[in-house]
């Protein structure tokens, strides 16, 4: 049986053990570094917090690739560096995703219940496919959601724009940035 989360929060980590060698990765590139310092902030937070750290990868239509595989995958590639950075640790879940969301064909939504967590906060890359896609299989899900809006990033910032604008309006996640919302403060606050 999975250990039970201190919280009922959870931060997950989308995409960002990537590649990054896709039409339009080199233009999103420094917004995913930029996502990158954000998302580790999160994680030590999350951390000092007791808050679970679940990294949500693409498989890269390498069907037989576990954990170590993807890792090994992505070394070499493009979107090694920050992958290097965002290494997950032992202590982190790692669920490896088919195809654009998170929950769609994984183990997420089996473990996010048997951990106690109610409430995501996501991060990651695209914010105008895979978070989005995530948040919107979240909502149905009915947890609640924090999207930084700085801890995702796009190959456009229009496209991360009108994103978050759907997040926040159509599945009532809270997409303010880091700098106007602490982790402390989200797991505060209960509304």
């Amino acid at each position: 049986m999975a250990e039970q989360a201190k919280t009922d929060t959870a931060l997950l980590i989308i995409d960002m053990i990537n590649e990054l060698e896709f039409e339009h990765a080199r233009a999103m590139t420094p917004s995913v570094e930029a996502a990158a310092d954000v998302i580790l902030g999160l994680r030590d937070a999350a951390d000092t917090a007791g808050v679970p750290v679940i990294y949500v990868n693409d498989n890269y239509g390498k069907w037989h690739l576990d954990r170590t595989g993807i890792l090994d995958h992505v070394r070499g590639k493009s979107g090694a560096p920050i992958a290097e950075r965002m290494m997950p640790r032992d202590t982190d879940y790692f669920v490896i995703k088919p195809h654009v969301s998170g929950f769609y064909a994984t183990n997420l939504q089996a473990l996010l219940p048997r951990i106690g967590v109610s409430r995501l906060i996501l991060s990651g890359i695209a914010a105008d496919i895979c978070v989005l896609f995530t948040a919107a299989d979240a909502h149905m899900r009915e947890y609640k959601m924090w999207v930084p809006a700085d801890a995702v990033a796009s190959s456009e910032k229009e496209h991360r724009k009108w994103s978050l604008e759907i997040m926040e309006k159509s599945m009532a996640a809270d997409t303010r940035p880091t700098h106007e919302l602490s982790l402390d403060e989200w797991l505060r606050n209960r509304g």
